[in-house]
C-alpha cells in the first residue's frame, strides 16, 4: 500500500462514524466556505475541482483538473468515510496535496457538511 494510501486508512479506521447522523440543513450553511474552491455542478470550472459524482469516484479522476501527484497516487475512493478523514485534516491524510485548507477538526460540522453532500449527490 502506498504511504499516503496507509495513512488514510489509518486514519479512517480511527474515524467515528458519527456523519451518519448529520444535519445537512447545518451542511449547506458549512458548504459555503468551500464553494469558493468547489462547485456542485458537472464540468463548472473552479479553483478545485467540481464535487458533481464524488461519490464512488477515485481521487484526482476528473479529467479537466490538474490534481497534486500525491493525490492522484493516493488511491483513495471518495466514500462518507473517506471524506470525513480527508477534510479533517487534508495534509495529514495526503501530505503534499495542493488543497490550501487547514481542515474541519469538529466531527460534527464534517457530519453536516458530509449530509448535506450526501443529500445532494445520493
Amino acid at each position: 500500500m502506498r504511504r499516503s494510501g496507509l495513512a488514510a486508512a489509518l486514519l479512517l479506521a480511527a474515524t467515528p462514524l458519527a456523519f451518519a447522523e448529520g444535519d445537512a440543513a447545518l451542511g449547506e450553511k458549512r458548504f459555503e466556505e468551500c464553494v469558493a474552491c468547489h462547485a456542485l455542478e458537472k464540468g463548472k470550472e473552479s479553483v478545485g475541482p467540481d464535487l458533481h459524482g464524488v461519490f464512488g469516484r477515485e481521487a484526482g479522476e476528473v479529467t479537466d483538473f490538474r490534481y497534486s501527484p500525491a493525490l492522484k497516487r493516493s488511491g483513495i475512493v471518495w466514500s462518507e468515510q473517506t471524506i470525513d478523514t480527508f477534510i479533517a485534516d487534508p495534509q495529514a491524510v495526503i501530505p503534499g496535496n495542493r488543497m490550501p485548507f487547514a481542515g474541519i477538526p469538529d466531527a460534527s460540522a464534517r457530519a453536516d457538511l458530509i449530509a448535506y453532500l450526501v443529500k445532494t449527490f445520493k
